[in-house]
């Protein structure tokens, strides 16, 4: 079994050959099917970095596969490159949406693509060039490794090839003048798309400090607004895991935006209003209660969850002020009062313009 071109490579022989269909998870079933009957799935380079292996991994035993794995694309594509391949990102974004580049988009980084055809490379021009890294440059190698390989570069602004093939890869080399994303908690807010309702800069920063992202670990954003908690949580490493619950369907769909262009693709969303949106979620590591703060809320979070998970608060008004410190009393944990103020216009000169402060309670249940 393997796909059209992988087959076509073959000799002649007496063997059965089965295209491998699209979706690709329509071919584990047919393979399934074979069970008994000697079979050899084709994958290019090394099954288990962006491939099938895995898939297939988790639904034979152990004793049903074995894997002969080939230089991947990127150690082609490192070694076409001379680049060092410990410390280039590799992506592959073959059914992925391109967002998750962006946190990796800084002048003079690089990176190694794997993208779905020739078309995907175009976009990926576009995209680059809409983001200001017009000057970005684009090795474009196909079919690295066999008799059909070919390379060749070109700047994002100025991709003009109308023939790129499938299989294919991009080795990027950042440049131009687009805003970088920096590493840290606390994003600049114009990175995203909001009404209003979002946790400006410092706060985000402060509020994920305590929230304290861990590799695996999942996290609810309650009044998600603008999802900027969420996201930048999921930003944090690449194994944490987060859901985002917002009541109004419109910010929910602002969330979804944001999420896709910053890289956090992954960010499960739900439209619903707390508690009985969290009814039916997988239980968190960690909690973040922004938007829709209340009685009823941190009661059902209190009843319902784990022992150990982590709960944030951030109190903007009198009335949620003194219901996380009636909390805090019952809970123990921190109390943090956050005054902020920024330099602004007074006539002439300047003064100093408060927002208004918050109240942050942190707890472990």
């Amino acid at each position: 079994m393997g796909p059209p071109r992988h087959l076509a490579l073959l000799p002649e022989s007496g063997a059965q050959r089965i295209e491998w269909p699209v979706p690709f998870a329509d071919g584990v079933d047919i393979l399934l099917r074979h069970r008994g009957t000697p079979c050899v799935v084709l994958a290019s380079g090394d099954p288990f970095w962006f491939g099938a292996g895995s898939v297939l991994a988790r639904s034979l035993s152990a004793e049903e596969w074995r894997c002969f794995p080939g230089p991947s694309t990127f150690s082609l594509a490192a070694s076409e490159m001379g680049w060092p391949l410990e410390r280039t990102p590799c992506l592959g974004l073959h059914a992925a949406p391109l967002g998750r580049l962006r946190p990796h988009l800084a002048p003079g980084n690089r990176a190694i693509v794997l993208l779905r055809d020739g078309g995907a490379v175009g976009e990926l021009a576009e995209w680059l060039t809409e983001l200001g890294f017009d000057d970005s440059t684009l090795t474009i190698m196909e079919s690295l490794g066999g008799p059909r390989q070919r390379v060749r570069r070109a700047a994002a602004q100025a991709l003009a090839f109308d023939d790129i093939a499938h299989p294919v890869c991009v080795a990027l080399e950042v440049a131009g003048t687009g805003a970088a994303m920096p590493a840290a908690s606390g994003r600049p807010d114009t990175l995203f798309e909001s009404d209003g309702q979002i946790t400006k800069r410092p706060v985000r920063a402060l509020t994920l400090s305590a929230l304290a992202p861990l590799p695996g670990q999942h996290l609810w954003d309650i009044g998600a607004g603008s999802g900027s908690i969420a996201i930048e949580w999921l930003l944090a490493h690449p194994d944490t895991s987060a859901t985002a619950v917002e009541m109004h369907p419109e910010r929910a769909e602002r969330i979804r935006l944001n999420a896709d262009q910053l890289g956090a693709d992954r960010l499960n969303i739900v439209t619903g209003t707390s508690p009985n949106a969290l009814i039916e979620l997988d239980k968190p590591d960690c909690v973040f209660v922004g938007g829709g703060l209340s009685e009823e809320v941190l009661s059902w979070l209190h009843a319902n969850l784990a022992p150990g998970t982590r709960i944030v608060a951030n109190a903007v008004t009198l009335e949620t002020e003194a219901l996380v410190m009636t909390w805090q009393q019952r809970l123990g944990g921190d109390l943090l009062r956050i005054e902020l103020a920024q330099a602004a216009p007074l006539g002439t000169r300047r003064g100093w313009k408060a927002a208004y402060p918050i109240v942050q309670w942190s707890v472990v249940l």
